[in-house]
């Protein structure tokens, strides 16, 4: 399928990076939007979160829901902009949503090892990287009922931007990042055996609509890459591109009733310190639909 990410149609990929790099967002302030209620945007509100998705692939509302850890908020903020189908897995709630704390770990021993239910950083990654193809995770939404009382900042990269780069400096990097068997994660076994199968799959993948997907993380434990020099080069370029912030990298911390909405961008988070009076609460919601009207 010819277009901008088809390796061999030079002409569709100027034309599109051009067009990308003179709209994209270069500070968190460009992607803010003010809301007043989650569950019920104005036309205005819901018009400029999906134009932001549409542009950007990322916006980062502030709403005026504070502290109110109704879970009924991202998802029905997530309805009004096309994401339907959550990705319901072991570590989610039964209604899909996950409440991402350190007490909720606390509560829950078996997720305890799992580093986003931790203090610790995290690094680099796209959400739902180890998901099957037919799950594949495209939206992502995190809605800040408690912040921490120091650090939790996140950094944002729109995906489409770190494929600019990788291109720019050598098209052989995503001819390497393509291949269906780039990234594989080892099978995970619990005490009744494996629970979850390998999982190779792409780094960048295009769906039948044309949009581009990235499937990343920056961890070095638990992840096989294709044993070949071309795929060491193009993971080395990522990570050093990763390794420091780009133009087009935004850095913010969500504070009570912010959150992100996001066709599944680029994201770390740094360490955090909690208090009594400050225990951190994120719900997370990841869809199978793209940020659409």
């Amino acid at each position: 399928m010819s277009g901008p990410f088809d390796l061999n149609d030079a002409a569709a990929y100027r034309a599109w990076r051009e067009r990308k790099l003179a709209t994209a967002p270069r500070r968190l302030e460009d992607i803010l939007v003010e809301i007043g209620d989650p569950r019920a945007l104005t036309p205005a509100e819901r018009s400029r979160l999906l134009e932001l998705n549409a542009v950007a692939n990322m916006a980062v509302y502030a709403g005026r829901t504070g502290r109110d850890a109704d879970k009924e908020i991202p998802r029905k903020l997530g309805a009004q902009l096309g994401l339907h189908h959550l990705d319901s897995h072991w570590l989610t709630d039964d209604d899909a949503i996950s409440p991402i704390s350190v007490r909720g770990a606390e509560e829950r021993g078996e997720r305890k090892e799992f580093i986003p239910y931790t203090d610790k950083p995290i690094k680099w990654h796209t959400d739902g990287y180890y998901n099957t193809p037919e799950r594949t995770v495209r939206g992502l939404l995190l809605h800040c009922v408690e912040s921490a009382e120091s650090g939790g900042e996140n950094q944002l990269l729109d995906h489409e931007i770190a494929y600019i780069l990788l291109r720019d400096e050598n098209p052989d990097h995503i001819r390497a990042l393509s291949a269906p068997d780039a990234m594989t994660i080892p099978p995970r076994s619990d005490e009744n055996g494996v629970a979850r199968a390998a999982q190779p799959g792409p780094v960048f993948s295009v769906d039948g609509d044309g949009f581009l997907h990235m499937r990343y993380t920056a961890r070095t434990v638990s992840i096989e890459w294709r044993a070949d020099a071309a795929t060491r080069a193009a993971v080395a370029a990522l990570t050093r591109l990763l390794a420091a912030p780009t133009p087009w990298t935004l850095h913010g911390r969500l504070e009570p009733g912010m959150g992100l909405v996001c066709n599944n961008v680029l994201h770390d988070r740094s360490a955090f310190t909690e208090s009594p009076s400050r225990r951190r609460l994120l719900y997370r919601a990841r869809y199978y639909d793209r940020v659409r009207g």
